[in-house]
């Protein structure tokens, strides 16, 4: 029997809307949870860490968390993002 291998990140949520989609993830090893934001017309993303309890709302308002994470807390610019 071949032991199978499943991933620790597990997307939770997906959508995309004019051409910028937005992913939240979970990481099952460290739980943590990330919102990750990628823009197919300058290929470019960025991605951050979100507590649990505001992972939804992030979710929804990504923008204005990362604008909120530049402020103060960490956040991780992808830059241009290969094919």
């Amino acid at each position: 029997m071949t032991p199978t291998t499943t991933k620790p990140e597990k997307e939770l949520a997906h959508r995309t809307s004019d051409g910028i989609d937005v992913s939240l993830y979970w990481n099952e090893r460290t739980n943590r949870v990330t919102v990750k934001v990628y823009d197919a017309r300058s290929d470019e993303g960025f991605e951050f860490d979100v507590d649990g309890r505001r992972a939804l709302d992030a979710y929804r308002h990504p923008f204005a968390y990362a604008a909120g994470e530049q402020m103060g807390e960490k956040i991780v610019a992808t830059g241009k993002l290969a094919a």
